[in-house]
């Protein structure tokens, strides 16, 4: 719910801020119009003072300047049309407009200054956050594996998005969760679940006890930093176990988003939890844990991802399903289906994603498995209410 409301509030602000960029143009136009409808004894020169004031937070260096240089132009124009141009009111009206255009392009810089400065903090911690979540081997343990981290673009931090994978005596282990908060607090908190699952994945003989290693890692990081809100502090993940040798899946679901199982014919299953649990570190007493199996064949896709995915909207407001635009598609490998997600996602939003999103796929490969098979149908841009359109 609270990612919900902030992405309603991100929607209207975006609408104000295309009105804002406007708004220049309009103070201008404005300004035109009040000078030719009124007498001589009004002035419209505060609608063209406010046009380079309101264009220097929003738009470039050079949209400003322009947009200074369009009041002036403009002011010069109505004078010179009333014959005016040469008197005391309006030379001191073009020189308040000129020290103002003067101030907007300073302001301008102090804002571009600001962005850069932003811009590298949020490369800085997307580049600790790659850090601690290594791209995995193409091949582990026979499975064709592939993962994806792609960070929100209408955001000024990186999430709390994590992936791993591991190869331990008793198989394949996975886990794709997802930190609530954003910063470096949940990067530091990400690198903690993934050296905690790492660990654990090789030591421990269930996937019960790898979650209750991942709740004692994170009540560590709790006390360390002096007690977490329970509602700030939690993680939502799904761990998930591939046995060598065995056509099944095993997974823990702790309030994270089903995981999805592509069929080689295109049938697709959603994998529910039978009892749904509560996201790992929300401290509120022991959780006993439950694993439940699915079948895996030869040539069948698992595929974990995070609210990322499935909470991006599109301008309507409606929610991106992954199993619906999945279901009755086949891949020729883990990488063209998150290529085809990632792509999907992005014409779903008109290429704005408010939230991180974190990908993994797994395919237990088929003999004879054809090179190349038809892949997910992207919907285009033209039909922004979702239907299919078009094939590769």
């Amino acid at each position: 719910m609270w990612k919900r409301e902030k992405r309603r509030g991100r929607r209207a602000g975006g609408g104000t801020r295309e009105f804002v960029r406007a708004l220049p143009a309009l103070m201008i136009l404005g300004g035109l119009v009040f000078d030719a409808l009124t007498p001589d004894t009004f002035t419209a020169i505060p609608l063209f003072v406010a046009a380079p004031l309101i264009a220097a937070p929003f738009f470039s260096l050079a949209s400003t300047i322009r947009t200074a240089v369009a009041s002036m132009l403009a002011v010069i124009a109505l004078r010179l049309s009333s014959s005016t141009l040469p008197e005391v009111v309006p030379l001191i009206e073009l020189l308040t407009l000129a020290t103002v255009s003067v101030l907007a392009v300073v302001i301008n810089g102090v804002v571009r200054r600001s962005n850069e400065q932003l811009a590298s903090a949020r490369f800085i911690a997307e580049t600790a956050m790659r850090a601690v979540l290594p791209k995995p081997a193409d091949r582990i343990g026979g499975l064709q594996v592939a993962a994806r981290y792609e960070a929100a673009q209408a955001d000024e931090f990186v999430g709390g998005d994590l992936f791993a994978v591991s190869d331990t005596p008793w198989g394949v282990r996975l886990v794709v969760g997802d930190v609530r908060g954003k910063g470096l607090e949940a990067v530091e908190t990400v690198a903690v679940v993934i050296g905690a699952f790492r660990e654990a994945a090789e030591q421990e003989s269930s996937l019960e006890g790898v979650a209750g290693r991942l709740e004692r890692a994170l009540a560590r990081e709790e006390a360390r930093r002096g007690g977490l809100d329970v509602l700030e502090g939690f993680i939502t993940a799904v761990l998930a176990e591939i046995p060598s040798g065995m056509s099944r899946v095993r997974i823990v679901n702790r309030g994270h988003p089903e995981p999805i199982l592509l069929h080689p014919d295109g049938v697709l299953e959603v994998l529910k939890p039978s009892v749904p649990a509560l996201p790992l570190g929300m401290a509120l007493g022991a959780w006993p844990e439950r694993t439940d199996e699915w079948d895996l064949p030869a040539g069948t896709t698992l595929l974990l991802y995070t609210d990322g995915l499935s909470e991006a909207r599109n301008a309507e407001g409606v929610f991106y399903d992954p199993a619906a635009r999945l279901r009755g598609r086949i891949f020729p490998g883990p990488e063209e289906l998150l290529s085809a997600l990632t792509d999907d996602v992005r014409l779903h939003t008109g290429g704005e994603t408010t939230d991180d999103m974190a990908l993994l796929a797994v395919v237990r490969p088929a003999q004879g498995q054809p090179d190349r098979r038809r892949t997910v149908r992207i919907v285009g841009a033209e039909t922004a209410s979702g239907t299919m359109s078009g094939a590769t």
